[in-house]
């Protein structure tokens, strides 16, 4: 632990240790391994998605383009914590610069509020696409296309600037052990001097707006869907719709349900082990599980994979 004495007689962190999963050393060393196959299925999952995209024309459509960007943010998204995560399986001192820490936090939990803004926007592609179907290709042109994805990046990075500069803020100057395997928020106040309830308040009430005001609009924009699909006489066309409908709602309840838990309530999830599972379950587990629930269910995207599958 590397500390400094201030006037005070108090000490200032310059890294913290995160513990992870408290276990023995060949437990660590499987989790490594188990955490390693996962890593490399994502990212291969959602890479393969982005070239199916990318080299097939009859998917070069906002709907596939949107889910292509999806899936890049995906990668960003477990490359954000996972690495860190396997490297501190191996390493005995598992530790991290304290600037180090609140970059982590401030990037994994922005890249966290772009996800929720693009399965909004995805939401709303759905929406114009089912519900405006002559209008579709006039309202989701190139250049709208390209500002509301631009909006969503920039959006989900700009939310988080107050929660980040209110968590360097927070004095620590006691234990610099995070019992975590990220430098997540509940995990980081716990540790902190003195009690921080403003702190606590105002990253709750940032991420309450933020998650409540997507979910509603998504749920909004399902609902329209839905009642949309219904008046259509059975066909085809219907169940493409309802199979796609489908598909991303399974992927906003994994999401929202785990991220609301965490984030909005912070105290309903107050057991460190309760925070892991949570937090491994929307930034790990979902960005595996989206490519086989987007491809599983499409049968284009099915097709425009089996053709990378035989040029590799």
């Amino acid at each position: 632990m590397h500390i400094l004495p201030n006037n005070n007689d108090t000490a200032v962190i310059h890294e913290f240790i995160l513990l992870g999963f408290l276990c023995s050393q060949e437990m660590e060393i499987l989790l490594f391994v188990l955490f390693s196959i996962i890593y490399i299925l994502t990212l291969l999952g959602n890479s393969a998605i982005i070239c199916a995209v990318w080299w097939n024309q009859q998917l070069h459509t906002p709907m596939y383009t949107l889910l292509s960007n999806f899936s890049f943010l995906e990668i960003c998204y477990i490359n954000s914590n996972v690495p860190n995560m396997l490297f501190n399986f191996l390493s005995k001192t598992k530790t991290i610069s304290y600037n180090g820490c609140i970059l982590q936090f401030y990037i994994f939990l922005s890249l966290c509020a772009t996800e929720l803004f693009f399965l909004a926007l995805m939401a709303f592609d759905r929406y114009v696409a089912i519900c405006h179907p002559l209008h579709y290709l006039t309202i989701m042109t190139r250049k709208i296309y390209g500002i509301l994805v631009s909006a969503c990046w920039v959006g989900g990075f700009l939310w988080l600037v107050t929660p980040a500069t209110l968590i360097s803020q927070v004095p620590f100057c006691g234990s610099n052990v995070i019992d975590h395997y990220l430098c997540d928020l509940g995990a980081m106040l716990a540790i902190s001097c003195v009690p921080v309830p403003k702190t606590m308040l105002t990253c709750s009430i940032f991420s309450a707006v933020i998650t409540f005001i997507t979910l509603f609009y998504i749920l909004v924009s399902y609902i329209l869907v839905l009642r949309a699909v219904v008046q259509v006489p059975k066909s085809s066309s219907r169940k493409k719709a309802f199979s796609t409908c489908a598909s991303h709602l399974i992927v906003v309840f994994l999401f929202y349900g785990s991220i609301m838990v965490m984030y909005v309530s912070p105290g309903a999830a107050n057991q460190p082990g309760m925070q892991k599972f949570l937090t491994m379950f929307y930034s790990i587990a979902t960005p595996l599980l989206n490519p086989l629930i987007y491809s599983l269910r499409n049968k284009e995207m099915k097709i425009a994979l089996r053709k990378i599958m035989c040029k590799v």
